[in-house]
């Protein structure tokens, strides 16, 4: 090993063999830094499987680097001088090393960023912060994309990513099939008994078992189930779960990628997103086999361009709104709530059979797909008015796919409205209705969603029109929901009073959550 030579971390959701700070370097002039951190693990009581999903890929993508020839110095938690920060452990690794420069990846969390810039200050040897190129859209492009828009409009931004990229594109600059965008042939309820095929489920190897002991130790008081344990943790692992998706799954995947079935957590969902966050998968590298999957007549064309867009479009975007709108974001409160969140989002011992299901889903596996995260979770604190900030600890805790860039836009601006309508322009609202169309979980229910009003009623029925109601004055100009203000309107006053009246009685009820849960 040559003196003095380049130190390069790598964090832990840069796990991928071609990240922008291994380019062009010799493996006989460079030291990889690798670390588990007590900040990171800990700055939100994280579930144990997502700490674990993380530790474990961390310690076979090093295990991977040794064994292609690379030198790894690799800080284990327990390491007894471990600092716990990302800069300490640079700090002890400079130290070590004594390095000409240190080289990294600039890093997808806003105050991991803020650390890295301090870096130059902080170090006497050169700091090199490089782009994260595994991303399509730089901060820049989408900069100068939102530049003098009134609206950030993703549709728009998706578009911008087709034609780049040339997914799903004819050479005449259209779209493959005629349309741009497919969701209405997405948003098919569930029928009969909907079963998907199984998604790969991955027994834990000595590494990763030596790690849920780690958790399970040193983690005990965290949310969530940690076995069984069945994450892909290595690329080859979330490989092989990327060839069960496109052999057995994309065909049906766009029509019921909205439907939810009790009991059924995975349904026709790719369970790829951990992967391709912590970087074991390529995002692009997917969207190509997607459109091969089309070319071959193997998936239809909804299912390929919903699955493409939630990537180039739907992921890109909220990168690139995270990192436009931060560090305010955080704090944004358009709406005004200040409820805390429910003691049964961390229990789910709630009669709501809706909640209790997502929330068991999220406890037992550290996932929900994104309709249960919308329209049943996010629907119901955007109803009751939960304050922002829990509702953020509480999906960037529970969710092993949740980073920062990717939950805080999701969370304050989609589901909450939090940002008054920067991200989506309108609230996404809904009474107890939409959640029987789109699932089976009223069928058997404590609540009758056919009843609007006073006992027995589904909470969602009244909680929709108490929040209409009380955010009046910002909402109902709003012309994708000013009609709704109409048929409030034309209700009798005893009917408004009824269901006003029922919500309060029902948000009474709630239990806020103890103090612990998601930070100590």
């Amino acid at each position: 090993m040559a003196s003095n030579p380049i130190l390069i971390p790598i964090l832990g959701d840069q796990l991928t063999r071609t990240l922008a700070s291994l380019h062009g370097r010799a493996k006989d002039d460079s030291v990889i830094l690798m670390m588990e951190v007590w900040d990171e693990a800990t700055y939100v009581k994280h579930h144990k499987q997502k700490i674990a999903l993380i530790f474990s890929a961390m310690r076979h993508f090093a295990a991977e680097l040794k064994e292609a020839g690379w030198q790894v110095d690799y800080v284990k938690l327990t390491d007894g001088n471990n600092s716990g920060s990302f800069t300490g452990e640079v700090a002890r690794a400079i130290e070590r090393h004594d390095p000409r420069a240190v080289h990294v990846v600039e890093a997808s969390e806003w105050r991991v960023q803020q650390a890295i810039e301090e870096w130059p200050d902080k170090f006497a040897c050169e700091v090199e912060i490089a782009p994260d190129d595994r991303f399509l859209c730089s901060h820049a492009e989408f900069e100068e994309w939102a530049e003098g828009r009134k609206h950030l409009t993703m549709e728009h931004f998706y578009r911008k990513m087709r034609r780049k990229t040339g997914l799903l594109m004819l050479d005449n600059g259209k779209p493959k099939g005629g349309e741009w965008n497919l969701d209405k042939q997405n948003r098919e309820p569930p029928k009969g008994d909907m079963k998907a095929p199984a998604r790969p489920r991955f027994e834990p190897d000595e590494i990763t078992r030596e790690v849920l002991a780690l958790v399970e130790e040193k983690f005990s008081d965290h949310f969530g189930d940690l076995e069984p344990f069945e994450w892909p943790v290595t690329s080859a692992e979330a490989e092989q779960a990327a060839d069960a998706f496109f052999a057995e799954r994309i065909e049906n995947f766009g029509p019921h990628q909205d439907a939810m079935v009790f009991g059924s957590d995975d349904l026709y969902h790719s369970m790829l997103s951990t992967s391709i966050n912590c970087g074991l998968l390529d995002p692009i590298t997917l969207c190509q086999r997607a459109e091969k999957a089309y070319e071959e007549g193997r998936a239809p064309l909804n299912s390929v361009e919903g699955f493409i867009r939630q990537i180039i479009g739907w992921r890109e975007y909220i990168r690139g709104f995270y990192w436009h709108f931060m560090p305010g974001l955080e704090e944004a409160n358009d709406l005004e709530a200040t409820r805390g969140l429910p003691e049964f989002f961390w229990t789910g011992e709630t009669d709501m059979r809706c909640l209790s299901d997502c929330i068991r889903s999220t406890k037992e596996n550290a996932h929900a797909h994104h309709i249960q995260r919308l329209m049943v979770l996010g629907n119901f604190c955007l109803l009751a008015g939960i304050d922002p900030r829990a509702v953020q600890d509480w999906y960037l805790a529970v969710y092993a796919d949740a980073y920062q860039w990717v939950e805080l836009p999701n969370v304050s601006s989609m589901i909450l409205y939090a940002d008054g309508g920067a991200l989506a322009t309108k609230p996404y609202a809904a009474s107890g209705n939409y959640i029987n169309k789109m699932s089976d979980y009223c069928k058997e229910c404590s609540y009758s969603v056919s009843k609007k009003t006073g006992d027995g009623a589904c909470p969602f029925n009244p909680l929709y029109w108490h929040f209409m109601d009380r955010h009046r004055d910002r909402l109902s100009s709003n012309h994708r929901i000013g009609r709704i203000y109409a048929t409030w309107d034309r209700m009798g006053d005893e009917k408004k009073d009824d269901y006003l009246s029922s919500a309060e009685k029902f948000l009474k009820t709630l239990e806020p959550a103890r103090d612990g849960w998601a930070r100590d």
